[in-house]
């Protein structure tokens, strides 16, 4: 045997170590290209279009020319020579401040009636889901404005004790309310999760209390809504964000324009006629991304507070 040969077999085997990314595919492939669509779309379909507005915010663009750098015009116009933002935002904080807490305060009473044990459960809860299913639709925005017009369903009731009711669409004074109630309407969807964090305390606890002699009442606020604030916490943020985002019932029923004089003005149509009906898209990623960053603080704001009254279960 030669030395050659003698120093190759003795020469150590040095083998190519996969890379992390290299074992990660090969251990899970099967689940990334299941998630591949998923991928594509939310690349394609959300993290694509949020860049492209945040730069066209930064620009005038109508869509007929090519966009024009402005730097930070856009905003410093909204801020300093749009009153049509102020009136905007003066609606949409009106609407979120009355519509969120009566909507879960109706969420929760009916969420309680329907936990005491009736029969048809099943039923009554479909039937109170219903309207927010179908409350965001432009059917239902259609139908709401017939009840309220001056000639509506809910004159004529009022005709009937004798009461003369205003022209609920078209008077300033009525107009938001309307839509304040059609977002009340649209209950089901906090009931739904009321009643699921309702059935997650245990009953023990009233029983004990009961002993204790305590109140229906009593035990109402000192058991069921402290342990049902993560729920609370959830279904306010979340009709929140909604409220903020709630634009057909208002385009329907204004007309598209937030009449009568901008009372139903909602920021989201305003964006719309800015968009759509002025052809300003670089103002309106602006008003878009603005609207993002309020939202953000609103919810950063409650994550912060909430410690202070939130009570999860140890």
């Amino acid at each position: 045997m030669t030395a050659h040969s003698i120093g190759a077999t003795n020469a150590p085997v040095v083998r190519a170590v996969p890379s992390v990314w290299r074992r990660l595919w090969d251990a899970n492939a099967g689940g990334y290209l299941f998630l591949l669509p998923w991928f594509i779309g939310f690349l394609g379909l959300t993290i694509g279009p949020m860049i492209s507005s945040l730069y066209l915010s930064f620009t005038n663009f109508d869509l007929l020319t090519p966009a024009r750098w402005v730097g930070l015009d856009n905003y410093t116009r909204i801020f300093t020579a749009d009153p049509k933002f102020a009136q905007s935002m003066r609606v949409t904080l009106f609407f979120v401040l009355f519509s969120v807490p009566l909507k879960l305060a109706f969420a929760l009473c009916i969420a309680l009636l329907l936990n005491r044990g009736m029969r048809g459960l099943p039923v009554y809860r479909a039937i109170f889901y219903l309207p927010s299913l179908l409350g965001a639709s432009v059917a239902i925005a259609v139908l709401w404005r017939q009840l309220f017009a001056g000639d509506g369903v809910v004159n004529d009731l009022l005709a009937v004790f004798g009461i003369e009711g205003p022209s609920w669409i078209s008077n300033p004074r009525y107009s938001l309310w309307t839509l304040i109630i059609l977002a009340i309407w649209q209950f089901g969807s906090p009931m739904i999760i009321f009643l699921a964090g309702l059935r997650q305390i245990p009953q023990d606890m009233y029983e004990a209390a009961s002993l204790d002699g305590a109140s229906k009442w009593r035990m109402f606020w000192k058991i069921t809504l402290p342990l049902l604030t993560p729920v609370v916490f959830f279904n306010a943020i979340i009709q929140t964000i909604e409220g903020f985002k709630s634009f057909t019932p208002a385009f329907i029923i204004s007309g598209g324009n937030g009449s009568p004089i901008n009372s139903t003005l909602f920021y989201t149509l305003y964006l719309y006629q800015e968009a759509f009906a002025f052809f300003r898209m670089g103002y309106a990623s602006a008003l878009a991304w603005i609207l993002l960053a309020i939202v953000a603080v609103f919810t950063a704001f409650s994550f912060l507070t909430s410690r202070y009254w939130v009570h999860y279960e140890q």
